[in-house]
């Protein structure tokens, strides 16, 4: 497909536009068999951070923007009925899972084995912070994926799929050790424009890497409750200091190639901007609430909806839908500002007794309103819509919190809102679907034409790329399975 050629070619450009880079990123190569090219780490790290987003914000983002009920299929069209209908089979997705191990988890690879040697703690730490980000996705994605024998090129070419649990252990005890290095020793590399998350600024990693534990660990809160409380208090007693800005790439362009790759596969590629029609679910919260948002979403304050994955509906309202807002200049955010202070808030709730979760939230909705050019003071005031439920049951602040996080999560990071929801259950799922006089604004309700009875997908079948090719592959698990810390 166009689109498949649109990631290489762009990951390719960015590589060339840094410098001279010998490697290119060939999506078709065997995961397992990473080359050994010997580009140094700054041609290696762009490339790797391009690789990572062209997947995660491409691809997987229409996943996230279908699974978390902010988009529905088009009537008209078909090209994500599969997906909608939650009807993923094992040649679906191959070319993201590729891209992350041979483009990026390869790169990233290089760039760790090389900084170990000349003592390169800056680059090691950027390596290691992305490396843990990628794999954090695949295991959230797929539950067991190759780990602790992948990315040995021909040393081992059929690496064993380890639990998601071990996974993540492996990973929090990388970010630890990475952090621990000597940041003022000589031999450590000022990095530049070629990081296009912070163009080098190591105070920003240190504080993406901060932020990402905080996420780890709360994911573990339902399968490792003592783990993830033990590893959350630790980050605070440290003194951690989190994201306080988009950890993202926003250096995407109109031209071709070089666009948002969400915007390129979604729009560009396929010659039509109608795929992606507003879904009941969501713009019937943003409407309920006045929430000037819907604007920035689907460009006009009274978007016509689908509801979930009825596509095969007659009803001529659906003609008339709303489609999703993209530019190809959109960014690709890892970690974004307002999810960070949700993640604090949630941090606060659980574990410090309420302090300062009310503050976090209200600059997590502040953060998320300003990011379109909105001011939320009026709706997080005393009697605001969104205002925090102080006096609430736990499960009530949850509730507001991650609600608030969903709706900031619409675009290129739209996966982390299918994750939180398989996580927390919030939001909540309706008892009715969206057709009924009874249906709640922002309920989630199972797709019209769901392929796996009245459930939600909770993961992503292994690749038949992989199949094929590794024998420890596991057998396929039913996607409405959750993986080891869903709910």
């Amino acid at each position: 497909m166009k689109w498949k050629k649109l990631v290489w070619i762009f990951s390719v450009g960015v590589c060339f536009s840094v410098t001279a880079c010998k490697k290119q990123l060939d999506i078709n190569q065997n995961p397992n068999n990473p080359s050994t090219d010997q580009a140094s780490p700054q041609l290696l790290f762009p490339a790797a951070e391009i690789s990572a987003a062209s997947a995660i914000g491409g691809e997987l983002a229409i996943i996230g923007m279908l699974w978390s009920e902010f988009t529905t299929e088009d009537v008209s069209s078909s090209q994500y009925r599969n997906y909608d209908s939650y009807n993923v089979t094992s040649t679906d997705l191959n070319t993201s899972y590729n891209q992350l191990y041979t483009g990026a988890l390869n790169d990233l690879q290089l760039i760790l084995n090389k900084t170990k040697v000349s003592e390169d703690w800056n680059y090691n730490l950027m390596a290691t912070v992305l490396k843990v980000y990628t794999y954090q996705v695949l295991v959230d994605l797929y539950d067991q994926v190759p780990y602790s024998q992948a990315l040995q090129g021909t040393g081992d070419l059929q690496p064993v799929f380890d639990h998601g649990d071990s996974i993540y252990e492996s990973l929090l005890a990388t970010l630890d050790t990475a952090l621990n290095k000597d940041f003022s020793a000589s031999s450590n590399t000022i990095p530049g424009n070629e990081d296009f998350l912070f163009g080098g600024d190591m105070l920003q990693w240190k504080a993406f890497a901060n932020t990402l534990k905080l996420k780890m660990y709360l994911r573990m809160v339902n399968a490792k409750p003592a783990e993830a409380e033990a590893g959350i208090k630790a980050l605070y007693s440290a003194g951690a200091v989190f994201l306080t800005e988009d950890a993202g790439i926003t250096q995407w362009t109109s031209v071709p190639n070089k666009q948002n790759p969400f915007y390129a596969q979604n729009i560009y590629a396929l010659n039509t901007p109608s795929n992606l029609k507003a879904s009941v679910t969501f713009i019937s919260w943003l409407k309920a609430n006045n929430d000037p948002r819907v604007v920035s979403y689907f460009g006009t304050a009274d978007p016509v909806g689908i509801d979930q994955g009825n596509y095969l509906s007659t009803n001529p309202v659906y003609r008339t839908s709303t489609t999703f807002v993209q530019a190809p200049t959109d960014p690709v955010q890892f970690i974004s500002a307002p999810e960070s202070y949700f993640m604090q808030a949630e941090a606060r709730e659980r574990y410090f007794a309420g302090d300062q979760a009310q503050a976090l939230y209200n600059a997590g909705v502040n953060a998320a309103f300003s990011f379109y050019g909105f001011d939320a003071t009026s709706f997080i005031s005393t009697g605001g819509v969104y205002e925090y439920p102080v006096s609430g049951t736990l499960d009530e602040k949850i509730n507001a919190i991650i609600t608030q996080k969903w709706a900031s999560l619409p675009g290129s990071h739209a996966l982390e809102a299918w994750f939180e929801r398989n996580r927390t259950a919030f939001p909540k799922t309706s008892p009715v679907y969206s057709t009924d006089l009874l249906y709640v604004p922002g309920t989630f309700v199972v797709s019209a034409t769901s392929a796996i009875g009245q459930a939600f997908p909770k993961r992503i079948v292994f690749p038949d790329n992989e199949r094929s090719r590794n024998k420890n592959t596991p057998a396929q698990v039913p996607i409405t399975t959750p993986v080891w810390w869903g709910k």
